[in-house]
């Protein structure tokens, strides 16, 4: 499978710290789109995480030419014992509304699979809703549909 090309027009780097009220204003869209409630202190959080080079979770932004963020993606290693390698974990891929067809998730996934190739991982693996038709449109073009159903349990009550 040959994945598109990033576009030109769309550059992706890391996250900044002076990136955090446009990032904020994606990562809502993105709960939104997921219909999560999301209070400013867990999003507080999780941009600490991604702020702190020894935490694991990582971000990109996708960066129009005007300099609006007009995408992110979220990421992180993961053990995987069966084959013995590290993988990469694709938590959240958002693109604004206003940017989708831009080229904008195809330049996020681009970049992250560059990023995986660079640090030795072994496999980029994601989930998605089983309703997110444009994106699964998009995915099919990067990646191959697993056979693997997802659980989630929660932990026992203390």
């Amino acid at each position: 499978m040959t994945p598109p090309t990033a576009p030109a027009r769309t550059t992706v780097r890391p996250a900044r710290p002076e990136d955090f009220a446009q990032w904020r204003a994606l990562y809502r869209g993105y709960a939104e789109f997921y219909r999560v409630d999301q209070t400013e202190e867990a999003a507080a959080l999780t941009w600490s995480w991604i702020q702190d080079p020894a935490h694991e979770v990582d971000a990109l932004v996708a960066e129009a030419p005007d300099g609006r963020l007009v995408g992110l993606a979220h990421y992180r290693p993961f053990a995987r014992p069966l084959s013995a390698s590290t993988g990469c974990y694709l938590d959240d891929l958002f693109v604004a509304p206003d940017a989708r067809g831009s080229g904008a998730a195809d330049a996020l996934l681009a970049r992250l699979r560059e990023t995986a190739a660079e640090r030795g991982w072994s496999v980029v693996r994601w989930i998605t809703a089983d309703d997110n038709h444009r994106a699964r449109t998009k995915y099919d073009r990067f990646a191959t549909r697993t056979m693997w159903v997802t659980y989630d349990m929660a932990p026992q009550d203390a």
